[in-house]
């Protein structure tokens, strides 16, 4: 099922920045953020929400920044269950393919990617998720240039970000020689990609250098891409070309394709072959995954508060930390750094620094049957 959306982004948000040509953005937007509970969730995740103010839902403000570069060269695959409100936030000429169950990222990205090739066999496709927020568009724009140089050079190629702080949640490239390729003079080989670390060795990361944060984005002609999927996944790359050749065998075909992430499936075996190249970036971002990072993201309406919704309806009292309103007062008092998120069925208050546990809210709501919450 494929669609076009039709909301119109306001004129601030349009960039005057010359297009790319062959190149296509590609959004993937799943996932129900179970750690943003209850403001995500199943029928509206974070995605679909403003969560940082800035008046752009996470999806809006991510097809904002590809538009400049990509123009309407822009395909949206989500679940089928999200296709009309995705449909609502987007402008013309954005494509919405619905994909009928999710089966990670590998499977929607390489749909996506077999669309493209079909009109356009030599298109660079670049991948960036739906709900991360990305400061810096200057210098987010001159990365996908350079990624999209190197892209022509038949590489896959990752966008790898300057670690700030030895992170766990985060996976790690490890950067080998210079490429020098023209048109990207800071491209370097991929060596390996390295799984979420513990402590230690993310501290190690840091302390050797040479390493980059996997956000994974990634920057690949389409049939590149799909040719490397061919090679470890064959069935899962005939079927989605086969998807793209013929849209109404996909309810046939979709079940049967391997549920994979990309970067499994993909990135890790292809960097063994000496196959992917980095880009260093080193704009912020920031893939919101919880209240805590949030929290990092938002200006404070008052010293020790940070608000989404109305300031005016949060009192404090001694206390503080970020809280999420929902239309009635909220008084914070004697809690320093806490959580509260007022929503009209359900209440989350907690310590921000067990952020994380908040899945497990999720988790113990879908046991007791209680999903009309979840």
């Amino acid at each position: 099922m494929t669609t076009t959306g039709g909301a119109v982004a306001p004129d601030e948000h349009a960039q005057q920045v010359e297009q790319v040509e062959g190149f296509w953005g590609v959004i993937p937007a799943g996932g129900a953020g179970t750690r943003l509970w209850p403001v995500s969730r199943r029928t509206s995740p974070k995605f679909l929400r403003d969560l940082t103010g800035s008046g752009r839902s996470l999806l809006q403000a991510t097809r904002d920044r590809l538009a400049p570069l990509a123009g309407d060269r822009v395909l949206v695959v989500t679940g089928a269950a999200h296709v009309d409100a995705v449909v609502e936030q987007l402008p013309d000429g954005v494509e919405v393919v619905a994909e009928p169950t999710p089966r990670d990222s590998m499977p929607a990205i390489a749909l996506a990617a077999a669309i493209i090739e079909r009109r356009d066999a030599d298109a660079v496709i670049g991948s960036f998720a739906a709900d991360h927020v990305i400061g810096d568009l200057p210098a987010f724009h001159a990365v996908v240039r350079e990624a999209v140089a190197v892209a022509r050079t038949g590489r896959v190629v990752t966008i790898g970000l300057t670690p700030t702080h030895p992170a766990t949640g985060f996976g790690y490239i490890r950067e080998g020689e210079a490429l020098g390729v023209d048109g990207a003079p800071s491209a370097r080989a991929v060596v390996e990609f390295v799984e979420k670390p513990d402590a230690a060795t993310a501290q190690r990361y840091l302390a050797e250098g040479g390493f980059r944060w996997n956000a994974g984005m990634f920057v690949v002609q389409a049939s590149v891409l799909l040719d490397v999927l061919a090679a470890e996944h064959p069935e899962l790359a005939a079927g989605v070309r086969a998807v793209a050749a013929e849209p109404e065998r996909l309810d046939e075909v979709w079940p049967g394709l391997t549920k994979i992430a990309i970067d499994h499936a993909v990135a890790e075996p292809a960097a063994a072959r000496g196959l992917v190249a980095v880009v260093p970036a080193g704009f912020s971002w920031d893939d919101v995954g919880d209240f805590a990072s949030l929290g990092d993201l938002l200006p404070e309406a008052r010293e020790g508060l940070r608000v989404v919704g109305e300031a005016d309806d949060v009192v404090t009292v001694d206390g503080g930390g970020i809280v999420v309103t929902g239309g009635r007062v909220v008084a914070v008092v004697g809690l320093d750094d806490v959580v509260v998120v007022d929503t009209p069925d359900a209440v989350l208050v907690m310590a921000r620094d067990r952020a994380q546990d908040v899945k497990k809210v999720v988790e113990r709501l879908t046991a007791a049957g209680r999903t009309e919450l979840t």
